[in-house]
């Protein structure tokens, strides 16, 4: 470590793992503070995991980088993620950046056409305007990642 920044990690590659989930641990689903990287006891500080363990082959390449709380990572150990991420009742990583908005749209999407429909059979072509519209802000403002 030096400066509270692990070597070899830019700051442009440390982002590029940051967003991978959005900010969030990868293992937990808790949200991660970027500035806290490296800074044990801060409020969301974390560091860059290692989805399969250096200890077991694991590289350094960007598909096997995560972020994660502190406290995550040294729980998880050389295990894998697979029960690391089953012990906080997760089964993958929390979605990118890009994928969060795909996937809000498309909830969004799905929940417009159910609720007006829903809508249009009990109150008519109103209804489906109204439903719609409510459906699709719902929908929008569901977490993708739950």
């Amino acid at each position: 470590m030096i400066g509270g920044k692990a070597v070899g990690y830019s700051d442009e590659r440390l982002e590029r793992i940051f967003d991978r989930t959005s900010g969030y641990c990868h293992l937990c689903s808790r949200k991660l503070v970027f500035c806290n990287y490296a800074i044990r006891g801060a409020r969301g500080a974390w560091n860059v995991e290692h989805s399969i363990p250096r200890a077991l082959g694991g590289t350094d390449h960007l598909n096997n980088l995560y972020p994660a709380h502190i406290d995550c990572n040294e729980m998880k150990g050389t295990n894998c993620t697979k029960r690391s991420r089953a012990a906080h009742g997760r089964t993958r990583a929390p979605y990118s950046v890009t994928k969060r908005i795909q996937k809000r749209e498309d909830n969004a999407l799905r929940k417009a056409i159910i609720t007006g429909a829903a809508g249009g059979a009990m109150f008519g072509p109103p209804g489906v305007i109204i439903g719609a519209f409510l459906g699709a802000i719902s929908g929008y403002d569901e977490n993708p990642d739950w």
